[in-house]
């Protein structure tokens, strides 16, 4: 077991915005309401590309199968180009809307079982012990409970590498 904390650029982050998310929103209800608000943006965001990238691709489209793409509709001549140069092969850009999709389905699905967390609410007693304890979990920084949680949430073979 390493004595010093993981100094990676990606451990690093990870370690100021977990304790960042913690002290910020030390209580259950702030939890659900931050993984919620979390979920949703990324539903909007990655619903609102995978909508742009399928609106270039009709246009790329709709220009190579027009006789005239280039006098009929010039703009879409150059998104057809566009398209071709930012996905950098055909199928590269499916491969992208494809992963969009399967991520929306799962975000559906996690939504879907968010959705149970927020019907626990717990005592003000409780919400406070999650105060106590996200103090304990999130300390200052260069605490030395800190720099022995950073060596172990580095060691969890279960995070994101």
């Amino acid at each position: 077991m390493p004595e010093e904390p993981c100094q990676c650029p990606d451990c690093q982050r990870f370690y100021r915005e977990h304790d960042r998310l913690i002290r910020e929103n030390p209580t259950l209800r702030q939890q659900q309401e931050l993984n919620w608000a979390a979920l949703q943006s990324f539903r909007t965001l990655a619903g609102r590309v995978m909508e742009e990238l399928q609106k270039q691709q009709e246009a790329a489209e709709s220009a190579t199968n027009q006789p005239n793409a280039a006098s009929a509709a010039p703009g879409a001549a150059v998104v057809a180009d566009q398209a071709s140069e930012e996905a950098g092969e055909p199928d590269a850009l499916q491969q992208a809307m494809a992963d969009l999709e399967n991520i929306n389905a799962h975000l559906f699905s996690i939504e879907a079982l968010m959705e149970r967390i927020f019907d626990v609410r717990v005592p003000e007693e409780v919400e406070q012990k999650f105060r106590e304890v996200a103090g304990e979990l999130a300390p200052d920084p260069l605490n030395a409970d800190r720099l022995r949680l950073n060596r172990l949430l580095h060691q969890t073979p279960d995070l994101p590498g």
